[in-house]
């Protein structure tokens, strides 16, 4: 049900396992005092190795009772289409009806070097169809650009459980557009200002609007970095560190950049860092949080400023409260586990 109250928890989830994690353990524990402070959702941001979003989801759906579990992102294709709705399916059983498919584009190098196809925008919109065809329990015949599957069904289903939402991680207007006509909703991208919430939001409804559906059944779950009340050190570690992850990625960067209105020329200062310097890929895939300390300093302040929710936990309730009037409907508060959320949330919920 759609709100507009912005002291509502519920309007909160939160990641867990954010970044690089050697030990998946802790996340139920994260999930559990999730829900134990009142936020709506747990978001998984799937990584090959320790994050598998199967394994997880069912893990923290058997450790929880009613908080939704969302994952932040997974992609089609990565798993053959009736494994996805079998295990989507499956969790919907497992959890009541709590499970919520993220999906996302990536990147053409990742899906060349894993020897699928490129995901186009006939690819995810015939694959959101497939997917869910596939949990109403229908025949699948499928020849085109996602792959060639002759016949699919899943045999059995769980009853009384609906189909999970989809939904599409979008930056640019043609994706934001695309989550618009075909997904249950967007996710927008963290570091973006509130403004670029604001208009991104729009953007997706517009279309949705356009496509002859009702723009306030799509939900904008937008992404936030959050460090309330950590030491000068950490907030660099959670808001900068992650900053330089993204923004050092060629073209994803000026993406990012260019939705915010910023001189994407303020990038090259980044990327000939000596640290990341040639450097092929995600830096958090070649370094941890904190040996990229140093190269915060190559990003404009500014940009982490106005593009995070960093500081006292009385600031960042402020600006979560920013985004939410900017358009969003739901907050995914990353960077900062649920146990370090606690006096935010204390500030969030206060009555204006």
């Amino acid at each position: 049900m759609k709100t507009t109250d912005t002291t509502d928890p519920a309007r909160l989830g939160a990641y867990v396992l954010p970044g690089r994690v050697q030990d998946p353990r802790p996340a139920v524990g994260e999930a559990r005092t999730a829900e134990h402070l009142g936020l709506g959702s747990v978001w998984i941001s799937e990584r090959w190795g320790t994050k598998d979003l199967a394994v997880l989801a069912g893990a923290i759906g058997q450790a929880t009772d009613t908080i939704r579990i969302a994952s932040g992102i997974t992609h089609f294709l990565v798993r053959h289409p009736a494994v996805l709705a079998s295990t989507a399916m499956t969790l919907q059983a497992l959890t009541g009806g709590r499970f919520t498919l993220g999906v996302g584009r990536s990147t053409d190098a990742l899906w060349k070097a894993a020897g699928l196809p490129r995901m186009s925008n006939a690819v995810l919109t015939d694959s959101v169809d497939m997917f869910r065809r596939l949990c109403r329990g229908e025949r699948v015949s499928y020849d085109g650009p996602a792959g060639r599957f002759p016949h699919l069904r899943l045999g059995d289903l769980p009853s009384d459980v609906p189909v999970p939402p989809v939904l599409l991680a979008a930056i640019g207007p043609k994706t934001l557009a695309l989550a618009g006509r075909h997904f249950d909703g967007a996710i927008l991208h963290p570091f973006l200002t509130p403004e670029a919430v604001a208009r991104s939001a729009a953007l997706v409804r517009k279309a949705a609007e356009e496509a002859g559906r009702d723009p306030a059944s799509v939900r904008i779950h937008a992404e936030v970095v959050t460090a309330p009340d950590l030491t000068e050190d950490e907030e660099n570690a959670v808001v900068g560190a992650r900053a330089v992850t993204y923004f050092q990625i060629p073209f994803f960067g000026e993406t990012l950049a260019g939705a915010n209105g910023w001189d994407t020329a303020e990038l090259e200062k980044l990327r000939t860092h000596p640290k990341l310097a040639g450097l092929r890929g995600a830096a958090d895939n070649r370094f941890t949080r904190h040996e990229l300390l140093d190269v915060v300093g190559s990003l404009p302040p500014e940009w982490l400023a106005t593009a995070s929710a960093a500081g006292p936990a009385a600031a960042c309730a402020d600006r979560l409260r920013s985004y939410l009037d900017a358009g969003a409907d739901e907050l995914i508060l990353h960077g900062s586990t649920p146990d370090l959320l606690g006096p935010l949330l204390q500030h969030f919920t206060a009555a204006d």
